[in-house]
């Protein structure tokens, strides 16, 4: 058997918003299900009051709440 790779369909886009509003970051991806691993540099995303992931079938998202510049 042979396990064909999760690819994705739609990258993410660099996004702009004001400092201390919410941004959504989306990709598609090629398997509904996949598992999704948010990074920021080197560093693994926790969910959290700021962090907060979302997948729905082959979407998965990521919302920034409270943006601030180090949040790029």
């Amino acid at each position: 058997v042979v396990a064909v790779p999760v690819l994705f369909k739609q990258a993410l886009e660099n996004t702009d918003t004001e400092e201390g509003r919410s941004v959504s970051l989306r990709c598609e991806l090629t398997k509904a299900d996949a598992t999704v691993v948010w990074k920021k540099g080197e560093a693994t995303l926790q969910a959290s009051a700021k962090y907060e992931m979302k997948q729905k079938g082959t979407v998965a998202e990521l919302v920034i709440h409270n943006a601030e510049p180090e949040d790029a």
